[in-house]
This record gives C-alpha cells, sequence and structure tokens, in this order.
C-alpha cells in the first residue's frame, strides 16, 4: 500500500540520518515488532528498557512509511469531541482516554529530553468554532472538559484581539505541543540499540506461522524470526490481519510553506489551531519559521493520480490559511499526502485478538496518533512483562 506521495517536508529537511541493515539470517528473538515507524520505535524503546530483548523489523526504509508524512501535532484531543465520546463509551472512559491522551504529551516530553532528540516543543491549541452553528456543540465540549478537570479556557470576543482572526467561539487547551515525529522516530532506534534492540529495514515479513510455543515469521528472503510474542505496529497496513470492516483508510494532505522572513509577525504564542470543520483544517509553525497547514482529508484510494491531486489540494489549504490570516505571506514550498484510519469511536485499538495468541497491535488510528502510540508502548510493553494493564479493555478490539 502506498501511504505517502509527494514532498514530506520533515523528510526533506531530515533526509535518511541513519541507516539500517536489512535481516540477512534467521534469529530468534523475545519480541518481534513488526513495523518501524513512531509506534514501533515507542515499543521497541519500553521494551528494551523493561529487559525484554526484541527485534524491529520494517518493509521500507526505517520512516518512509506514514511517519514522515506525519504533521507532528500533540494533541491529547481525539477524532471524537469528549462530549461525543462519552455517548460512546461512557463518560468514565471517554474521559480516561482523554487523560491518558494528555498524560503521553509530558510523557513524550521527558522521553525526547532523555535521549537528546530536542524536537519537543509545549504549545497551546486553539479549537474553534467556523460558524454560529458549531458554536453550541464547542461551547459543549468546553464545559465537560472544564468539569473533569482539562486545563481549558473559554474565548469569544478575545480571539480577534489575541490571534487576528474572527470567530463564534474557541476552546484554548493549556496542554499541546509539536514535535517531528520522523527525527523521533530515529532518536528512538539509536537510543534503544544500543541497549540492545535490533533494527532491520527493507525487511518484509510475508508469512507467520503460529506454532504451539513460538511464533515463526518469514521475510520475503526467506530467514526465520522465531519470537514468544509479536506486535504489529504497522499501522495502516496492520489491516491486513484483522477485521477491515471496523476500520476506514482516509488520505490527509498538508502544504509547508517557504521559510517566512524573520519580521514576519505570526499568531499569538503560535498556538496550534484546528476547527470544528468535518474534515477540519489545522495549523502549525516549525523552528524554522515555516507555516504548516494541513486537512481537506478524504477516502483513501490508491488510483488517484497522486501528483495531481496534491497540487489541487496544496492550493485549496493555502487559500483556506489566506481566509483566516491574510495578511500573513503564504508561498508553498513543500505538499504531501499521507494515509491514515478512523475508528467508529475515535478510539485505538490497542491489544490481542483472540485468535492470534501471543500477538498484540500498536494501531494509534486516528488523527492524533503519536499521542496514543505512546499508550499503546506502555500497556503492551504491561501486557508482554505482567500480563496485566488496567487500560487494556479500554482500547481492545471487543468493544466493537
Amino acid at each position: 500500500m502506498k501511504l505517502v506521495g509527494g514532498y514530506p517536508f520533515f523528510l526533506i529537511r531530515d533526509g535518511l540520518p541513519f541507516s539500517y541493515p536489512a535481516l540477512e539470517q534467521s534469529i530468534k528473538t523475545e519480541v518481534l515488532i513488526i513495523g518501524g515507524g513512531i509506534s514501533g520505535a515507542l515499543l521497541g524503546y519500553h521494551l528494551v528498557n523493561a529487559g525484554v530483548n526484541c527485534v524491529v523489523v520494517d518493509s521500507r526504509t526505517i520512516g518512509l512509511g506514514s511517519t514522515c508524512a506525519s504533521t507532528s501535532l500533540l494533541q491529547y484531543e481525539i477524532d471524537v469531541p469528549l462530549s461525543v465520546l462519552k455517548d460512546k463509551v461512557g463518560l468514565q472512559e471517554a474521559v480516561a482516554a482523554y487523560k491518558l491522551s494528555e498524560e503521553a504529551i509530558s510523557k513524550l516530553a521527558a522521553i525526547d529530553k532523555y535521549i537528546g532528540c530536542g524536537e519537543f516543543e509545549y504549545k497551546k491549541s486553539l479549537y474553534h468554532a467556523t460558524g454560529r452553528k458549531e458554536y453550541k456543540a464547542l461551547k459543549k465540549e468546553f464545559e465537560i472538559r472544564e468539569q473533569n478537570g482539562f486545563k481549558v479556557n473559554w474565548l469569544e470576543e478575545d480571539i480577534k484581539s489575541q490571534f487576528g482572526f474572527s470567530a463564534p467561539g474557541a476552546i484554548l487547551s493549556d496542554t499541546a505541543a509539536q514535535t517531528d515525529a520522523y527525527k523521533f522516530t530515529h532518536a528512538l532506534h539509536q537510543y534503544s540499540k544500543q541497549k540492545g534492540l535490533q533494527v532491520y529495514d527493507r525487511t518484509e515479513v510475508v508469512d507467520i506461522d503460529y506454532q504451539d510455543a513460538v511464533i515463526v515469521a518469514t521475510t520475503a528472503a526467506g530467514h526465520k524470526i522465531q519470537a514468544r510474542h509479536i506486535v504489529y505496529a504497522n499501522g495502516y497496513e496492520a489491516v491486513n490481519y484483522i477485521d477491515k470492516k471496523i476500520v476506514e483508510i482516509h488520505s490527509t494532505y498538508a502544504v509547508a510553506s517557504e521559510q517566512c522572513p524573520a519580521d514576519t509577525a505570526f499568531w499569538q504564542d503560535e498556538v496550534l489551531i484546528w476547527n470544528t470543520d468535518d474534515p477540519y483544517l489545522y495549523m502549525r509553525t516549525t523552528k524554522d519559521r515555516r507555516i504548516l497547514v494541513g486537512g481537506r482529508d478524504e477516502r483513501f484510494s490508491d488510483k488517484y493520480k497522486l501528483d495531481k491531486t496534491i497540487r489541487s489540494k496544496s492550493k485549496q489549504l493555502k487559500n483556506d490559511f489566506e481566509k483566516i490570516f491574510p495578511a500573513i505571506s503564504f508561498k508553498p514550498e513543500f505538499s504531501w499526502t499521507g494515509a491514515f484510519v478512523t475508528t467508529k469511536d475515535g478510539l485505538p485499538f490497542i491489544g490481542s485478538i483472540k485468535d492470534k495468541p501471543n500477538s498484540y497491535f500498536a494501531l494509534g488510528f486516528g488523527g492524533n496518533g503519536i499521542t496514543f502510540s505512546l499508550v499503546a508502548a506502555e500497556t503492551i510493553t504491561d501486557l508482554i512483562t505482567t500480563g496485566i494493564n488496567k487500560y487494556g479493555k479500554l482500547f481492545s478490539f471487543e468493544r466493537v
């Protein structure tokens, strides 16, 4: 499956910072992780720190799947608002999912600092209504978040004075951040390799045999990987191993501007900005003074003529930005598309499936998959090392 098209900004900026070998012999390990993107990297980090011997394999060069296409906004909000999610899974469970995602942001900050990546930046997040029709639902969303302890403020007339554009209402959240998922992934692997993690790219698993005491994965080159546990962290391609009816694959589009002059006045505090449209528009800045704008999502199709589609979406996103900030010059330089998956309740799938013993899925689906990748890494590490995780049922396959 072709997950990425165009020229993702972070891939162009960072290039190929490290090289990893292809697997050239049969090996044994305690845990095999399929997928070396951000989810697999966080899993490897947590497992080796827990003293577990593990191997990561990826069919592509490391990071060249959806990870390099990520615009790397870190928000605790998922694609389904808390006020809606509570009616799908219950208030206690909905709040728990949001809290876990919120806590993941500070944990990602700590990991970034510990391994010396240097790409994490705390930001606030502005979620604004695009019209009076959306105002009521957004105000309800603010109230339920405030009631459940999230640090949020409600803005109306002060949106214009603080951020330079008008909107009927907005939620300003204290907890949010931005990073570079592609660079972070490589930094995680480099740290974990020093702790014993083995990372192989250009190593495609083509067959998995569940035997009595072990799992044997066979690569396209014919090599065998024998493991006690296997973790599927290959994101959207993992739908090949599960019931495809539980997810929908979409394409999202993004454009990065040229570097803005030093005297360019961005919006206040360069907060993350997104709106109530469906699909929603979102934007952020970068350390080198670029503006990233994303959105214009649609159902995924591998039949698209990507170059043509990306060009038209890039123009639309540029126009979307200029409608909000007409005084800020936006000159597109890099445009790309990436695949993402939605679930019916907006929550990820983390854990095991009955017919696949000693197997786990780390599928941080949705618009804010990086925080759920962290949750998945913690959850699966607990399940492998202790057999217990108190939030396992919240993200289980059995809920649908």
